[in-house]
């Protein structure tokens, strides 16, 4: 055989073997890319059926969640108080039909404090508020009480209408004080019959052809001072029926403690007695009735002058704490034994001969009404002090 058909045939076989090489490796490779793609298929429908199982979750979740969604808009528009939600920047962002009959209209969107300074004022009640007439609503008696912020700073305000309640509230002390005066009715009447039967029997005299001048003046005197302390007992007895008046105003503190001591030191200064005030108010103002304030606290300054003695010092001192307006007002009296302490505060109890016994009730009535109370720390011999707690009103929910 001739070489070149020899060499013809050996790179022939060779061809070959390397043909079969690679067609088994390209065997080899299809085999495995087989089997990857089966497993990728494989994971490929595992996926879409896990995906189809969690999109079904999903909107399991989605309906559960519009139906409570529903659920609660159906509690809240069923509230009878009002719900009003504030969003991080103070404004309303979502409101129930209840908070807008109490509020009125438009809500959504508005600053808050617009709506306060717009529809709302405040009253002697921390959180207590009166609304405005507003689109011609009557007026309401709401109390607002609010959530803490939470961490995105949005709150949660409930509004409470109080109208019905703080009537009934009023009407029962107004029935107190009705009741008050039917069992006082026989005191009362022998009050009013001591210095009337008294100023009668003066009046008498005056008519006789026996007296003086000096004698019919000295009579006139005495009818005259038996008639005004009628009148004071009556003036007395018609601020306890009545009770105290609804109109309020912004007032300073300080300017109110400096028109009582315009008031009272000239009366102390008379009696020989020392007059001292602390005023630590530091600006505040108060939203009450003044005439009523200011009276309570006279009152209180006046007893404290009749058990003093000359020489005697009378301090008043206004404090503040966190949301109370302190007034306190010492001397250096008798003092009270502490049984007797809370009937100080009772109708027509009293120690002195010529008082009426109405004066610390009165105190009491007004001083309630605003919102406070007032009680006295006293011991035999120690003097007394007589403290008024007001809470504290900025005007601010």
């Amino acid at each position: 055989m001739q070489p070149n058909k020899i060499s013809e045939i050996k790179s022939t076989s060779a061809d070959q073997e390397q043909l079969q090489i690679a067609f088994a490796a390209f065997n080899e490779a299809s085999e495995q890319l087989s089997g990857v793609y089966q497993a990728l298929q494989h994971q490929v429908e595992q996926l879409t059926r896990e995906l189809a199982v969690a999109n079904g979750e999903l909107h399991k979740q989605f309906i559960a969640k519009e139906d409570l969604s529903r659920q609660l808009t159906f509690l809240l528009n069923a509230l009878p108080g009002g719900v009003v939600a504030l969003n991080m920047t103070g404004c309303v962002e979502r409101v129930n039909p209840a908070a807008v009959s109490i509020l009125g209209e438009p809500l959504l969107e508005l600053s808050w404090q617009r709506v306060i300074d717009e529809r709302l004022a405040p009253t002697t009640i921390d959180n207590e508020w009166t609304t405005r007439h507003v689109n011609s609503m009557a007026q309401r008696r709401i109390r607002i009480e609010s959530s803490t912020a939470d961490s995105m700073g949005r709150r949660i305000l409930l509004v409470h209408d109080i109208t019905e309640a703080y009537a009934m509230q009023e009407q029962v002390r107004r029935n107190q004080r009705l009741t008050s005066m039917g069992e006082m009715a026989a005191n009362l009447a022998h009050q009013l019959r001591t210095p009337l039967s008294t100023a009668l029997l003066y009046a008498t005299h005056l008519g006789s052809d026996a007296l003086t001048a000096n004698e019919r003046q000295q009579f006139a005197t005495k009818t005259t001072e038996r008639l005004h302390h009628l009148e004071h007992l009556i003036n007395d007895m018609l601020r306890f029926v009545k009770g105290e008046a609804a109109q309020q105003e912004s007032i300073v503190i300080t300017d109110l403690l400096a028109e009582l001591q315009q008031v009272i030191e000239p009366q102390m200064t008379r009696s020989a007695m020392q007059f001292i005030l602390y005023d630590n108010s530091q600006g505040v103002s108060l939203i009450t009735n003044h005439d009523a304030l200011c009276g309570a606290l006279i009152n209180l300054l006046e007893n404290a002058m009749q058990f003093s003695h000359s020489g005697d010092q009378v301090v008043l001192v206004c404090d503040l704490e966190k949301d109370t307006v302190v007034f306190s007002v010492r001397d250096n009296g008798p003092g009270v034994d502490i049984t007797l302490q809370e009937r100080l505060f009772e109708p027509f109890y009293t120690t002195r001969p010529e008082g009426t016994g109405l004066g610390l009730a009165i105190v009491r009535g007004v001083i309630q009404s605003m919102g406070g109370n007032v009680y006295v720390n006293s011991l035999p011999n120690k003097g007394s002090e007589f403290v008024i707690r007001l809470p504290r009103n900025d005007g601010e929910a």
